[in-house]
């Protein structure tokens, strides 16, 4: 995802899925956590939600930081994600990711 500024990989599993991350270059919002984390680590966890925008709106209705101005941007399955603050979710950012169409 070279507008992302990753390289991704997915294992899949009977009942969830790993995605795993590489910083692609110098500018990818990973150098900073590779940084302060040399040891890699997990990044963030991902839910998958019905409808983005909805689940964007009752974070922001609880108090929640939503990343990007609260806008969604499409992931690495092809459809919209949006990222929670840290602060706001025990100190691990939580991405949302819309239900691919066709799933479940």
């Amino acid at each position: 995802m070279p507008e992302q500024g990753v390289w991704v990989c997915f294992v899949d599993l009977p009942n969830s899925q790993i995605e795993l991350i590489e910083p692609a270059g110098d500018n990818s919002p990973l150098k900073g956590f590779l940084e302060k984390n040399p040891a890699g680590g997990q990044h963030h966890i991902c839910f998958e939600v019905d409808d983005i925008i909805a689940a964007r709106d009752d974070m922001a209705a609880k108090g929640a930081t939503v990343l990007n101005n609260g806008q969604p941007r499409i992931g690495a399955h092809g459809t919209p994600v949006i990222f929670v603050h840290p602060k706001n979710m025990g100190g691990v950012l939580v991405e949302l990711m819309e239900t691919p169409k066709g799933a479940h």
